[in-house]
């Protein structure tokens, strides 16, 4: 399953609607904000996964606790929201706080409920890069590729079906964190793609025009 198949499929959507009915925030906010967070949680994961000892205690975390069966089984979600609090503090470290205020800004989702709705994807977003380390029988030192090839991937899919505002937020999320890497995930993405946090969501091109684009879809 690629990254842009589980954002827009099934999975994506039973995601949505319980953190719409958890939360009181619209559906496609949230589904931007997957859409969004998703890579970038996967860019700083393969940033660390450069780092040996990082690698294999990725590796052990996704052997251990993240099989993929929440992607089948989304009742998991609320009980998993600790955990996935834990998981983003140890992703995101001390740049947690500076990644939510962006997101916040950027989606326009209220800076109290956006590290709740977080908590509560990160299961999803790990379930799913551990169901595709079995699936392609990866072990710590190959983690890095791994993640590579699914964030390559899904830009690929997402520039070639631009037929949604979904997946225009997606080519651009991806692209810009791919093509003006700066070593750092969160200027590739949040920095270059949607305006460093400066511009809200309304008006500025970039992130505020395509989550203008979905918002404006029933």
């Amino acid at each position: 399953m690629s990254l842009i198949d589980l954002l827009t499929g099934n999975t994506g959507n039973q995601v949505a609607e319980q953190a719409e009915n958890k939360f009181g925030i619209s559906k496609n906010q949230i589904i931007a904000l997957l859409a969004v967070a998703t890579p970038l949680v996967i860019s700083y994961l393969r940033n660390k996964s450069q780092d040996a000892k990082e690698a294999e205690a990725l590796n052990n975390a996704l052997d251990k606790d993240h099989d993929g069966s929440i992607l089948n089984d989304t009742s998991q979600l609320e009980s998993r929201q600790n955990e996935g609090g834990s998981i983003l503090s140890h992703i995101f470290g001390s740049e947690k706080n500076t990644v939510e205020n962006q997101l916040s800004q950027n989606t326009g989702i209220s800076i109290d409920k956006i590290g709740p709705i977080l908590a509560m994807l990160a299961p999803v977003i790990m379930g799913y890069i551990g169901k595709e380390k079995q699936q392609n029988n990866v072990g710590a030192g190959g983690l890095g590729d791994l993640l590579g090839g699914i964030l390559g991937g899904a830009q690929n899919q997402a520039q070639q079906q631009q037929s949604n505002p979904l997946n225009d937020i997606l080519g651009s999320v991806l692209g810009g964190g791919q093509s003006q890497s700066s070593g750092n995930p969160l200027n590739d993405i949040l920095g270059s793609v949607l305006g460093g946090g400066q511009q809200k969501q309304q008006g500025g091109g970039g992130i505020g025009d395509l989550l203008g684009g979905l918002f404006g879809e029933k």
